[in-house]
């Protein structure tokens, strides 16, 4: 159940705030509007060991994996599972019972969803639009798709679209076979092309990537096993499953706002031409809850 590629370069997001307090009233007014509330119900809360994780779950793109994922949360089935293989500047692998990267949960495995079908509804913004496919981001989620003049001449009047590994974003673990997705999922920590197309994402962190990026790593002739002392998650549930007292609340820059195509901007800037998709981390911003 373990992925197979090597640690990408270290490649860093730049994770920019609007300064929004400080604005007019006006300003203030339309800047409200700038940010979508993430649902409890789509919001994972990952406790570790090392602070906690917030998981914007996205059934649009990949919804028997976040059925599964959720299904399993709400079990208390994640408690305690420990980050058997981390690899630094890719990701941080979890959700194997046994703790060893060949273990799973007793329900069947998932099948693949690499693609999804998008429409003009989906919010979605261009980014990039060089080499093949129009890349840009859905919910803050990096995609990969075919433009919306092909909607034109398609039966659901959608397009093809696909997620794309860089930072922050969430993706199922399995093994070779593409419909052997169970229980393990990993978070990224860095950009990897090669599971572009081969793991299907189902969410993206929007809170607590430094905790992802602090998690124990394993040595890198251990393929990232982390063998002795790793870091765990002590419990893993939905927003919705927490008393209200202690639920977080998770607010994100929506993608078409012109807050989100300032950090756009500021990023290819800075980056010039090395720029690319995974430069863009749009920001979000919590309140309330308590790690455990």
């Amino acid at each position: 159940m373990n992925l197979k590629f090597p640690s990408a370069l270290v490649l860093s997001a730049l994770l920019l705030g609007a300064g929004l307090s400080t604005a007019p009233a006006p300003a203030r007014a339309q800047a409200a509007s700038s940010w979508r509330s993430v649902p409890a119900d789509r919001l994972l809360v990952i406790d570790t060991s090392k602070g906690r994780v917030l998981v914007e779950l996205l059934p649009d793109v990949a919804p028997a994996h976040v059925q599964r994922v959720t299904t399993l949360a709400s079990e208390g089935f994640y408690d305690g599972h420990v980050f058997h293989r981390v690899i630094e500047d890719f990701m941080a692998q979890t959700g194997d019972p046994t703790g060893t990267g060949g273990g799973g949960s007793a329900l069947p495995d998932v099948e693949a969803e690499l693609n999804f079908r998008r429409g003009r509804d989906s919010s979605f913004v261009l980014v990039e639009d060089s080499g093949p496919g129009m890349r840009g981001l859905i919910h803050g989620l990096p995609v990969v798709t075919q433009p919306d003049s092909q909607m034109m001449v398609t039966a659901d009047f959608k397009v093809g679209a696909q997620t794309l590994f860089c930072p922050g974003v969430v993706g199922m673990a399995r093994a070779g076979n593409l419909n052997s997705a169970n229980s393990q999922f990993f978070l990224m920590s860095g950009r990897e092309d090669n599971l572009n197309g081969m793991y299907t994402a189902f969410g993206r962190v929007v809170g607590g990537m430094d905790v992802v990026r602090a998690i124990k790593t394993g040595p890198e002739a251990e393929d990232g096993r982390v063998g002795a002392d790793p870091d765990t998650m002590v419990r893993v549930r939905l927003a919705s499953a927490m008393p209200e007292g202690e639920r977080p609340v998770v607010e994100v820059l929506r993608d078409a706002s012109p807050e989100a195509a300032q950090v756009i901007a500021e990023a290819r800037a800075a980056r010039g031409t090395d720029f690319n998709i995974c430069d863009v981390q749009l920001p979000a911003r919590v309140a309330g809850g308590t790690a455990q």
